[in-house]
């Protein structure tokens, strides 16, 4: 078995406490970044995307992927598809990550991992942003209400039955309000394309 040196354990220490750590991370702690290729060779670390790593007993489950994109988009907020499945809302289980990012953001580079970009603007990108934390990492995901209003503002990329879906599983959903879904139907200008459904929820 591997010696595991004084550095070395204040790296895993680290990934232990945070989840997932970039390798840029460690420049805050003065610690040099080859520790973490070194760990990744002695098998005690896992490297899913360029930049990234968890330990590699870590077990996440459906969300290692949203984590992971998370660590690599850390200005992005979990959206659409992606979001209705955080808040369970929908039936689908999407194959990739959406995340909304500002519209004058730079273009986030990732090889390796599943993700679907949406570009927002305004408080359209702004509004809504709640934090939860998976598996101990802090991610931003937009609430239930602002999700179902980007479901029919974007109902062209996911159809019109999925945000009809959502409208419903809102409904559902313990403590919602139609004050809250009127807020964000106006702030992404869909007011008059949901107000039908938003009739037949009331």
């Amino acid at each position: 078995m591997s010696v595991v040196t004084k550095k070395e354990k204040q790296v895993l220490e680290l990934i232990r406490k945070k989840g997932v750590l970039r390798a840029r991370d460690l420049d805050a702690y003065g610690i040099p970044r080859t520790y973490l290729r070194t760990l990744y060779r002695k098998g005690l670390l896992m490297n899913p995307e360029r930049g990234l790593y968890i330990l590699a007993d870590t077990h996440f489950g459906s969300h290692h992927t949203q984590i992971s994109v998370g660590q690599k988009v850390p200005n992005g907020v979990m959206c659409l598809l992606s979001a209705l499945a955080f808040h369970e809302m929908t039936t689908q289980l999407p194959s990739e990550v959406w995340i909304a990012v500002d519209n004058k953001a730079w273009q986030p580079q990732i090889k390796n991992l599943p993700v679907r970009l949406v570009r927002f603007s305004g408080k359209a990108f702004t509004e809504g942003v709640e934090y939860h934390t998976i598996n101990g990492v802090r991610m931003k995901v937009y609430s239930a209400a602002k999700t179902v209003a980007d479901c029919f503002k974007y109902r062209n990329k996911i159809g019109i039955d999925v945000a009809i879906e959502a409208l419903q599983e809102y409904g559902r959903l313990e403590g919602y309000t139609m004050d809250d879904l009127w807020k964000y139907a106006k702030i992404c200008r869909v007011t008059n394309v949901m107000r039908p459904y938003m009739e037949m929820l009331s």
